[in-house]
């Protein structure tokens, strides 16, 4: 794209705030908004302006920016304290996206790491500024080497199916699973794409429909119970999606609906590819069954965009993820490398690679 998902507006490190597409009303506009308190980061979080576990780790860094800008002259064991309650707050965020809880984790380590070695308030200040811009330009450099790493498993003439979005919109650089197929255009590859339109919330629709039609990319959009016949008609060789968090064993948790595609791609003898950095893998996890499902508010099914199609009083059960088993997943694509049959020896080997 030819702007930042998100990006940190400062003239100086006191006066700085988020600027972030509003992603809920895309495709119909195109709107930036201007992020400027701990509250508004943590809103925006959780009702999807900003989305995709990678994007959400870089607000995650902008939050404590936001939370920590006008603190500079409190006595350092104030700060401190300050900036732990900051990370509380925007932890509260969503549950489910471990690169949230990973950004938080590596602010709050920083300046844990400067308070010990006895930086004063204003050195604290400094070092978070510093961690949050590398959380962020660091995705964008891992988001380049897994499209390189990915763009190897894709032959001319592909066609893929992807699932929600994992492109620019959800990262901070040029994507996840949506990198190997930039990566791969770009090397003047043929490259064609089905994106399911990933139902409640439209996310395939609304983001991953436009993101490749900006690119000059081809794209057929299909309605999430339309990936069976497409398969079966033959029209897939492969199947690539992101992750909001990957489990030590290899099991994927992803936008609801991964789970079905992936069992479909395994049936119709159709690979199926992770792309997502290691920050997305928590190895605290042993299996995708100890993952913490979000649920959303029934409103997004009963009255999507605001129509209401579902009766008054109807039931709903709206988790916003599944898991889906390692041994469904063909290969996960880390910016370290790529890690074919994923079990928990292969996923704790990369993760030790510098």
């Amino acid at each position: 794209m030819n702007v930042s998902t998100l990006s940190w507006i400062d003239g100086t490190n006191r006066d700085g705030f988020c600027r972030m597409v509003e992603q809920t009303l895309l495709p119909a506009e195109f709107v930036e908004i201007d992020v400027k308190t701990v509250p508004d980061m943590v809103d925006a979080i959780w009702r999807l302006a900003v989305r995709g576990a990678p994007a959400i780790g870089v607000a995650a860094g902008y939050g404590m920016l936001l939370g920590i800008q006008q603190e500079g002259g409190r006595e350092r064991g104030d700060l401190m304290k300050h900036i732990k309650s900051t990370s509380e707050t925007l932890a509260k965020a969503r549950p489910t996206a471990v690169n949230l809880f990973w950004a938080l984790e590596r602010m709050v380590l920083r300046a844990q790491t400067d308070f010990e070695g006895g930086a004063d308030s204003a050195a604290l200040v400094a070092g978070q500024f510093e961690e949050a811009k590398s959380i962020h330009t660091e995705d964008a450099a891992q988001c380049r080497r897994m499209g390189e790493l990915g763009a190897d498993l894709i032959k001319d003439g592909m066609t893929l199916l992807t699932h929600c979005n994992a492109g620019a919109l959800a990262t901070g650089g040029m994507g996840t699973a949506l990198a190997p197929i930039y990566v791969a255009h770009e090397q003047g590859k043929n490259v064609a794409v089905f994106a399911d339109e990933t139902r409640p919330l439209l996310q395939g629709a609304r983001l991953t429909t436009w993101e490749l039609m900006q690119a000059g990319i081809d794209v057929t959009l299909i309605t999430d119970n339309m990936a069976a016949r497409v398969m079966m008609e033959g029209k897939i060789d492969a199947v690539i999606v992101g992750s909001d968090r990957i489990a030590r064993n290899g099991d994927v948790c992803n936008k609801i609906g991964t789970y079905g595609v992936a069992i479909l791609a395994k049936y119709h003898g159709i690979p199926f590819y992770v792309v997502a950095p290691r920050s997305t893998i928590d190895v605290k996890v042993a299996t995708g069954a100890e993952i913490p499902i979000e649920e959303r508010p029934a409103v997004e099914i009963t009255e999507g965009y605001g129509k209401r199609t579902a009766p008054e009083g109807a039931k709903v059960y709206a988790p916003a993820f599944d898991v889906t088993p390692a041994e469904l997943v063909t290969a996960i694509v880390t910016e370290v490398g790529i890690i074919h049959s994923p079990t928990t020896e292969k996923i704790l080997e990369a993760m030790s690679r510098a």
